[in-house]
């Protein structure tokens, strides 16, 4: 969804949420709702407007807020509030830039390590600095990237 010619996304989850609210689609605006908020709320800490790298960050958040949430309610039992959550990731993942393959996150790994000439396990933070300028413009599981490098470097 994020492009260089197009909107801001805060501007673009507004625009979403009134279509939302004119569908009556309770869920879909509660959820746009819910983002907006956050993003406000982050643009006031700033004091300035986000740019969309910041602002999908905060999108980011959220959607990892609502996994631990989704994986909560399935250890206690309660798969319909787990659901719930996921329909929320779903929509909220709309408005993040793609996610990286397993194949460009290594090889983005592999460039990294070539850059810095990383050869052990303490220059696994060197790596996955320039791993994730190899990936900018997508989004990349920090979980993942990081599995990645440790297994190329023997850690």
């Amino acid at each position: 969804m994020l492009s260089l010619d197009a909107m801001p996304l805060l501007e673009q989850i507004t625009q979403d949420l009134t279509a939302a609210m004119k569908a009556q689609d309770a869920p879909r605006t509660a959820v746009l709702r819910m983002a907006k908020a956050a993003l406000k709320n982050k643009e006031i800490d700033k004091k300035s407007p986000l740019d969309d790298a910041e602002a999908a960050r905060v999108v980011q958040t959220l959607v990892k807020q609502r996994e631990d949430s989704a994986e909560q309610f399935r250890k206690g039992q309660r798969p319909e509030l787990a659901d719930k959550e996921v329909s929320e990731i779903a929509i909220l993942k709309t408005y993040l830039p793609r996610e990286a393959s397993d194949a460009e996150i290594a090889a983005a790994v592999e460039s990294a390590l070539a850059e810095t000439g990383a050869a052990s396990i303490k220059d696994m933070g060197r790596v996955m600095k320039a791993a994730l300028v190899a990936l900018v413009g997508q989004a990349a599981d920090g979980k993942k990237l990081s599995e990645a490098v440790k297994k190329r470097l023997g850690g």
